[in-house]
This record gives C-alpha cells, structure tokens and sequence, in this order.
C-alpha cells in the first residue's frame, strides 16, 4: 500500500435545475465554462515552445519492440512541414485527408498536419478497409467525404481497398509498402518540405467553428454516418475535461491507451488530453482479447500511467493479471489519480475486484468514474467524479452545458446543449435537423433516471436505449439497458455482457457472451470451448444463478427466464461490437436471429429455470 493519501483533486459541481410546465427538466452547473483555445494545435505549439524535449507519444519499434519517443519540439516541426505539403497538394475541408491505418505516431502528426491548416481528417476503422468481403461501408465513406488524400502506415495490406474504391488521382501516403500500379508518397519525403507561408496563413486563420475532424458513427444500424467535429467542439470539451479532473491542472498527464483513434473516446478525450495538458501518450499496442492482452499487460509493467483508461472488458481481462502479479500492481497503481471505464457498463463483480484492489495497493483508493457522451458531443458531457459503492453512476452535466430531460412514457431522454455539441453531420442536412429538438438540444436516443428521485446533483443512471426498448407479447414494455446491466451482474462473473432478447415472446431470453477464463477457471481441466460451455458444472452454476435473478425479479419485464452461452465470437464485420469493445443488441439479435429463436425451443444448448441439475 502507498505510504500516504493519494491527491484526489476533482471538482466539487454547484448543480441547479428547472422543472418545466411541460414536465421537462433542465440541469446544469452554476459556474460558467471558461475560456478555451481557438484551436487545438495552439496549444501543441505552446508545448513545442516551453518544452521542446518532454515525450508527447511513444510507441513500440524496432526489431526489439523497444520504446521510441517523438517528443514536442520534432513532431511540431514535422506538423508544420507536412501541413505545408498537404496544401501544395491541394487539399481542404472538400478533399480531407482519410487515415486507413490504427493508432501510430505518424497517424498522429498526419492528422494534427491536416488540422493545423484547415484540414479535416477522418481515421476509419482499419476493419473497414480489410474486410475479406464486401467494402460497402468504406464505399460509402468514401462517397460522403471525396477525399484528396489516403494515409496507410502500411500501404501493402489495404492495397485491395484503396484499388477497389479510390480514383487513381487520391495520392496515397505511407512509411512502407507498395501498391500495383498507383504512386505511394512517402512520410518522411513531406515531413521534409519546408514549412512556408501559406502554412502559417492557414494556420491564424483557423477558429472556433473551423472543422477539425470527422468521426464516423460506427454504422451498426444503418451507413456510416459523418459527424463533424470543430475545434470548438474539441477545446471546450478539454476544458470541461480539466475542470473536472482538476490534478490535470498540477502535473502533465501519463497515459497508456490502447482505444482506437476513429472513436471520439480516444481519437479526442485521449488523444487531447495529453495535447492540452502537455503531457505523454503510451500507445499500448494491445488490447481487451484473449490474443493481445499479454502486450497490454507488458506495456503497464513499465508504465505507470497517472489517469487510465479501459472499456470493463479490459478491466476484466487486467484484474485476472492484477491478482496473481504483485508487481504489477504495484506499477500500475503508482501514481494512477482516476480510472475511467467506457464504452459497456460495468458489472459490479468486476467493479468490486477492482476497487478492492486498488483499496489494497493506495491508501484511500482510487477514483473509479465513468461518465456520458457520445460522438456528437466531444464526447465529455456528463461526469461522476466522487467515490461510489457501486458501478453506473454517470455523473452530472459539465460546466458549459445543459441537460434536459424530455419526458418519454415513463422515462426520461437525455439532450444537451453547450459548445461541445456538432453542428451536425456532413453533407447531410436532414440527419442533421432529425438529430435536434426545436429548442436546438442534440437528443441522445437514450433514458436517464435519478440516482436520488429528485435530486439532480447525486447524478444519473443510464435507463436504456429508447430504440433498444421492446414490448413483451403481453404489451408489457421492457427497458433493455438496465436489465443487460442487471443480468450482467447477476451472473456473478460468468458473463462479459449479455444480449436480451423476447420481443413478442411471453418471457425474456437472453444470449450470454462468456467470461471464458472464469468458465474455464470453474471446470479445471484443458477441454474445447465447445465442452466448456456444457460442461455439467458451467451449466449447473449458472442454472442456479438464473434461478437467483428470476427470484429476485419484480415481474416479466426485468425477469429472464432462459440463457444461451454464444461460442461463436461477436463480429466486428457485422456490426455486432464496436472497435472499442461495446455490444450492438439490435445487430446480434439481427444476425443471430436462429439463436434468438432457439432460446424458446428444446435446443439443449438453452439453459432455463429450475432445470434439471445434472
């Protein structure tokens, strides 16, 4: 254990809050936000200035794997000759910039290149570009944006892609790799043109509202949709970001953090909360799977970060490391101010072992916070930054913006509004009027309730998708989200996530995504995944803890009655989970509609109540 109190300096919100005639409810904090910068690299060039040697981003390289740093002062040199190069070439908002390729020191300097003159840039989940199948979404993508350029780290792999969908005439950037019959520039031949003066031009005359990115909605229901992205949009939700996590104010951020940069969690939370606080990036080239978890694990015994990170699958996956090692405990626990988790809700077993530990190892604890945005909204709009004894708390609105809580039925959807908000999505003017109420809040689609009835300050629970919500045969509505929470937890472990389903059904089922190494952890013995999942044990544990929900339940709507374990994984290709680990209910039971209909058959893979215990 720490042999004193770690500094927990968060912000201490005054809340207010307006109750309407219409049965509305606006909330938001009594202090205003405060000024931000016009744009995002003014504030990398300010650290290029007054410490042009501290590390920005270090990543994995070499034939050793050894870390290599870029540090402020030769990635803002880069950012402006590269920037220079992007203009002779012609591009703008019109023709952007589009990054095929993940995370990577020159994805980063690409893409600060392209906003530092006006450029916006868009990074696509590589899987959109190296799907075995159909390229339909990057098709699309590419029809939405026209881009004048194509960045790929490795120009080899996405030479099918990039052949199939872009015109000859879009230039194509990479560090190695070739392609058949098309001319691939290189990075370090732009990173050496001289920087001039339509480069500084460009430069003063970006502002508030000048476009800096695009992100794409993740297109599980539907086409990829292009969110725009401002530099108001990403400097104000920085400040937000600092007046709630206040030791960012104290000491640069360590981070390291594996999360894709084509999601606004890590392509602007991440990404600009080192830029904004002049502080260091660990690109952990890991991630939440049985197969790169062990390079997670890796990079955290030599970094020990000081703000973390991870969806709760990756929790999960740590915490099985976290028990069995001391020493990584203790590395990873050092200095560690706050631990985020996003993206999933979290179980409360997995909250539980992770508060306990981190209760073990720092005198006080550690804060474990999640909070509410999306990528229309920076993403950071609601935050909970005090200590809770259980997990889904998601906070209050951050200074500079205001909640309203719209009736619907019996429940309550979210909107805000604040300089956090895009003004909508490209080329698309009637997505964009549909993403707004009349009085110009942008709607989540999503149900809030009170933490407190009544009392806006002790914050909110999620209260489920209103698009995810379904009626049971008996007409009784079903609120999707807080039962997968529910169920999750119930399970005691056994389970990463669930998928409920039963629409006009008289009961509830629900497909089960396995903890694997807990199953496996149960049964002992070297068997196939197969086998585990019927393995007399599994199925008699989690009969029993079925039977303890159902038991617990106050009526059909928060009661499952039957459970399958899915053995096939969930398909990023299919919509069915995002690149940053979260579950699409609506794609699953789409395309595992066989399995869907098996829960209410005699298929013997089906797990129900009161079973025969074998």
């Amino acid at each position: 254990m720490s042999d004193s109190s770690r500094a927990q300096d968060f912000w201490a919100p005054v809340i207010r809050h307006e109750t309407r005639e219409d049965g509305s409810i606006l909330v938001w904090q009594e202090e205003e936000l405060g000024p931000y910068p016009r744009c995002m690299t003014e504030k990398f060039m300010h650290w290029a200035e007054v410490a042009p040697d501290r590390s920005w981003m270090v990543e994995r390289g070499g034939p050793d794997g050894a870390w290599q740093h870029m540090t402020y002062g030769e990635a803002a040199r880069q950012i402006r000759a590269i920037g220079s190069a992007l203009l002779q070439m012609g591009l703008s908002a019109e023709r952007p910039l589009l990054i095929l390729s993940g995370n990577s020191v020159r994805h980063a300097i690409m893409a600060l290149a392209a906003q530092h003159v006006g450029v916006p840039s868009a990074a696509l989940a590589p899987a959109y570009a190296l799907a075995k199948g159909d390229l339909a979404k990057l098709i699309d993508v590419a029809a939405q944006l026209t881009p004048g350029m194509i960045y790929a780290e490795d120009a080899t792999p996405f030479g099918r892609a990039i052949h199939e969908v872009f015109d000859a005439s879009v230039p194509v950037v990479s560090v190695t790799g070739q392609l058949k019959d098309r001319e691939v520039l290189r990075f370090d031949d732009l990173a050496a043109t001289e920087p001039s003066a339509e480069m500084e031009a460009a430069f003063a005359a970006l502002g508030p509202d000048t476009v800096a990115k695009f992100l794409f909605t993740s297109g599980t229901t539907g086409s990829p949709k292009a969110v725009i992205q401002t530099q108001r949009m990403l400097c104000s939700n920085q400040v937000m970001i600092n007046d709630s996590y206040r030791f960012l104010n104290h000491e640069p951020p360590v981070v390291c953090d594996w999360a894709p940069w084509n999601h606004t969690a890590a392509g602007n939370k991440v990404f600009n909360l080192i830029i904004y606080n002049g502080g260091t990036l660990y690109l952990d080239d890991g991630k939440p799977t049985p197969k790169d978890i062990g390079k997670t694990i890796r990079n955290l015994r030599d970094v020990s970060p000081t703000w973390y990170f991870n969806v709760p699958l990756g929790y999960q996956m740590l915490l099985d490391a976290m028990e069995r090692d001391a020493d990584l405990r203790k590395t990873f626990f050092k200095r560690v101010k706050m631990l985020m988790y996003a993206g999933a809700g979290m179980s409360q077993p997995v909250w539980n072992r992770i508060t306990r530990i981190a209760d073990q190892e720092v005198e006080g604890g550690v804060v474990l916070a999640t909070g509410f945005g999306s990528t229309e909204t920076g993403p950071f709009s609601l935050m909970c930054c005090e200590k809770q004894e259980t997990a889904g708390n998601l906070g209050v609105p951050s200074r500079g913006i205001t909640l309203k809580l719209a009736p619907q039925g019996d429940k309550y959807e979210a909107r805000v509004k604040g300089p956090n908000i895009t003004p909508g999505y490209w080329r698309n003017e009637k997505l964009s009027a549909e993403a707004f109420d009349e009085e110009g809040f942008y709607c989540f689609g999503d149900a809030f309730r009170f933490v407190e009835p009544g009392n806006p300050a002790a914050g909110f629970y999620f209260d489920g998708r209103l698009a995810e919500n379904f009626k049971l045969a008996s007409g009784t509505w079903v609120a999707v989200g807080a039962l997968r929470a529910q169920l999750t937890n119930d399970l005691k472990g056994l389970a990463s996530d669930v998928v409920v389903a039963g629409e006009g059904h008289t009961e509830l089922g629900a497909l089960v995504v396995p903890d694997w190494d807990a199953l496996a952890a149960m049964v002992d013995e070297d068997v196939s995944d197969e086998a585990l999942l019927n393995h007399p044990k599994v199925r008699r544990v989690a009969a029993d803890l079925l039977d303890a929900h159902a038991a617990r339940a106050t009526g059909s709507a928060s009661r499952v009655t039957r459970m399958m374990f899915l053995e096939v994984p969930l398909s990023f290709e299919k919509g069915e989970v995002t690149d940053k680990g979260s579950i699409n209910q609506r794609a699953v039971l789409r395309h595992r509609a066989d399995l869907v209909e098996n829960l209410w058959s005699e298929d013997p893979r089906v797990i129900s109540l009161h079973m025969e215990r074998t």
